[in-house]
């Protein structure tokens, strides 16, 4: 039973920022599996979803980006899921906008989310599929960067990345991580 996380903070006033894609990714998915959020089992929301014959858990932290290890790490435990059917979404402005890359595991990449879950885990050995929301920023600003809106000419480009961010979500459910990677990176 695969567990899809999508990172990013909580709060209206995130609603829409780069640093909250992974939560986009897990909302388009979720409409896809008519899965609805609740809380329960820690600092978290799930939402439970079948495709293909296959039960998926779909989960956003409660916490803050920082504090994404805490959420993900509970999640496993609560869920009784392996690692390796664990997949971690998230914002990678080392990526130009709506540009997906799909690893199995590695470092965190200077990803305060990535790095707390991987602190937490005590491994990176799980897959993350990262979105690229690009590195426009002046030196020093990356966090007002990342927690600002995209620009309207970047639209069309997270929209598209985000569609294929879903279609390789669902692969990584029917098919695991090696074909997912073989086919959208």
């Amino acid at each position: 039973m695969p567990l899809i996380v999508g990172l990013g903070n909580i709060g209206q006033e995130y609603m829409g920022t780069r640093h909250n894609i992974g939560f986009d990714i897990v909302y388009h998915v979720a409409d896809t599996l008519s899965a609805s959020f609740k809380p329960g089992g820690g600092p978290f929301l799930s939402g439970e979803g079948r495709f293909k014959g296959h039960r998926v858990i779909l989960l956003t932290p409660t916490t803050y980006m920082n504090n994404s290890g805490l959420a993900v790490s509970k999640a496993l435990k609560f869920f009784d899921i392996p690692l390796s059917e664990c997949l971690v979404c998230t914002d990678d402005i080392n990526l130009p906008p709506g540009k997906i890359r799909i690893r199995p595991s590695g470092r965190a990449g200077g990803h305060n989310g990535l790095s707390d879950i991987i602190d937490r885990l005590g491994t990176d050995q799980f897959a993350r599929l990262r979105f690229g929301v690009g590195n426009s920023f002046a030196r020093g600003r990356q966090a007002d960067y990342v927690l600002s809106p995209f620009d309207p000419e970047e639209q069309e480009d997270i929209a598209t990345g985000i569609d294929k961010a879903h279609d390789a979500v669902l692969n990584f459910v029917r098919e695991g991580i090696t074909t997912t990677m073989n086919r959208y990176n």
